[in-house]
């Protein structure tokens, strides 16, 4: 059994990338399941009914973090896509939520957990460890494939998350910062770890923004808007081979693939 996570999506043209390579992915690598991190496909900042239609039947799970309510409308859409996820450990009164069990087109059981790192971040959250211990006793018994999307900052934080659930979850695999890392490893106890998949987005971009205003910011410190850059992307993911009756990982690679918009 393969699963795969596809890196935070970015705008437009991050979402076209996504709807014509995941397919091809999925049976190029042998994916069973498909899921990716949808927070920043709205014009670059939160998702809404229209990105998630985009993406629906090309991927099995859709996470998020952050930025997950910045557009105002998801706040009632949210609750239209039960593929949905908002991270699990902000405040139980916020809608939607933080983890399911899907069905993948083969018929086997994948459960997703969406979790916030507190390091360097919008304060608000709650624990993601006591949050994670919390959704695996409510989970026992249900399916041994289990998918950790940590979107957090610090490596730090997703490191010392992976070794926590290490044994208790299929993957933990990092969101957030835009950068593919290169520390793909599968733990001691079989539980696959990244600290950051990547992005789907421009390659030519500061984080998949246009290049000259991000670095006016740095240079100036004065305000300036980044538009999202829709051409020339790349896809970033990550594969993760898992045993379904044990739930251990044997193996995990990175995927990066171009994309270029049809003439």
């Amino acid at each position: 059994m393969r699963l795969l996570l596809i890196g935070d999506i970015v705008g437009k043209g991050g979402r076209r990338a996504v709807v014509s390579l995941a397919p091809q992915l999925r049976n190029e690598l042998g994916c069973g399941f498909v899921a990716a991190n949808g927070e920043n496909m709205a014009g670059g900042g939160g998702l809404n009914r229209k990105c998630l239609t985009d993406l629906c039947g090309v991927v099995d799970a859709v996470t998020t973090g952050d930025h997950v309510w910045d557009q105002r409308d998801f706040v009632t859409e949210v609750t239209e896509f039960p593929t949905v996820l908002r991270p699990a450990n902000l405040p139980p009164v916020q809608p939607g939520r933080g983890w399911g069990v899907f069905t993948g087109p083969d018929g086997l059981e994948v459960a997703v957990i969406s979790l916030l790192g507190r390091t360097f971040m919008t304060p608000g959250s709650d624990c993601p460890f006591r949050t994670a211990d919390a959704i695996l006793a409510e989970l026992a018994g249900r399916t041994r494939l289990v998918l950790v999307d940590i979107h957090a900052e610090a490596t730090s934080e997703k490191t010392a998350l992976a070794r926590y659930l290490d044994g208790r979850v299929t993957a933990v695999l990092g969101t957030h910062t835009h950068v593919a890392t290169a520390d793909e490893q599968v733990l001691p106890g079989g539980t696959a770890f990244q600290c950051d998949v990547g992005m789907v987005g421009a390659r030519e971009s500061i984080l998949g923004r246009a290049i000259p205003p991000v670095v006016r910011r740095f240079v100036t410190g004065m305000p300036a808007p980044f538009t999202v850059v829709e051409s020339g992307i790349r896809l970033h993911a990550t594969w993760v081979e898992a045993d379904p009756a044990t739930g251990r990982a044997t193996a995990i690679g990175r995927v990066a693939r171009d994309w270029a918009e049809p003439a």
